[in-house]
């Protein structure tokens, strides 16, 4: 793919600045710049690599002054760092546009219905009576179950598996490893000690515009669904147990576990290594800290919560602060208590 200045400019809206003539056709960090490249420029401590990059051109935000002389040429947009997040989109999906047919071998049921501008790649299963969408991009090694819904435009990476009776909405995309609708972890304890498995017959749902990592797990609900509401990304090595609710624009980084029942509210942010137990409520705008325990409901909306167990973050800085000192408060205490 090869893309004059001029009309990437025009892509992001922005200002060439300099040979806008001049033709791309590579992404390369301001560093490594070479000639055919475009780069960025966001962050003040990489302005040194500007004035001495090769790349063919730079985007920079519009009120940026440069210090030195350069010899690239300028982009300039409202802001840098969205402007390049703005070219990664349009290069992704043209890209992933560009594969369509079918490999051999592959396999989809005579009862499903797949739409136009497909893409099945070799050794990839689609079970029975099964509706997918137009523009449905379905990797190899990649499997389906029956009675899976799809819509438009979703992305299906190698070795994913979609068990059956999955609802997925549009733009949504797996990653490679992740599975969707395998049995919750359900189990009834015996009088003789063991445990006897709880038949899941529930599914998952999936809504619009939602990324799901690679190695991710959500499980099927008991009854009913577990969400996935419209918006939310999830990061690799995720669990999510079954019957949970994940709110709008909620975003969850990796390692982190999510107990069965569990309601997370709209644009929460959770880091990595959290823990969630089940049946409790989580309000919207949530932020929890890397290796944060969830023991109870959150119920006051735009809280940070950090520590193990969880508390009011300013409250844990408090209390570290005064662990760290422990044994010269120790110390001082023992003193004293000599003096009495």
């Amino acid at each position: 793919m090869e893309f004059t200045v001029g009309q990437l400019a025009a892509l992001l809206e922005g200002k060439a600045e300099g040979d806008e003539n001049q033709t791309v056709n590579r992404l390369d960090k301001i560093q490594d710049g070479k000639s055919g490249g475009i780069s960025f420029l966001a962050n003040e401590k990489y302005e040194h690599f500007l004035y001495e990059t090769n790349s063919t051109a730079v985007i920079v935000s519009e009120d940026f002054i440069p210090a030195k002389s350069y010899k690239t040429t300028l982009i300039r947009v409202k802001d840098a760092y969205v402007g390049f997040t703005k070219l990664l989109e349009a290069y992704t999906q043209f890209t992933k546009a560009m594969v369509v047919g079918v490999e051999e071998p592959s396999f989809i049921h005579p009862s499903s219905v797949i739409g136009e501008n497909c893409y099945r790649g070799a050794f990839s299963y689609i079970g029975k009576n099964c509706q997918l969408g137009q523009n449905v991009k379905i990797h190899p090694q990649a499997f389906i179950g029956n009675n899976v819904k799809m819509g438009d435009n979703c992305i299906i990476h190698s070795g994913a598996k979609i068990n059956s009776d999955t609802q997925i909405g549009n733009n949504c995309e797996i990653l490679p490893g992740a599975v969707i609708g395998a049995d919750g972890f359900g189990f009834a304890p015996q009088p003789d000690g063991t445990f006897k498995a709880i038949p899941q017959i529930g599914n998952v749902i999936l809504e619009d515009d939602v990324r799901i990592g690679s190695n991710t797990t959500i499980d099927c609900a008991t009854m009913g669904s577990t969400i996935i509401r419209k918006g939310v990304k999830i990061d690799n090595q995720v669990h999510i147990a079954h019957n949970v609710i994940i709110g709008e624009n909620t975003v969850i980084a990796a390692q982190t576990g999510v107990s069965g029942s569990t309601e997370i509210g709209k644009n929460c942010v959770i880091a990595g290594k959290a823990g969630i137990v089940g049946h409790i409520k989580i309000a919207d705008h949530t932020t929890i800290g890397a290796n944060t325990g969830i023991s109870k409901s959150i119920k006051k909306s735009g809280q940070t919560l950090f520590g193990y167990m969880s508390m009011d973050m300013k409250d844990f800085l408090k209390s570290y602060a005064l662990f760290k000192n422990l044994d010269e408060l120790e110390k001082r205490i023992r003193e004293l208590e000599k003096k009495g």
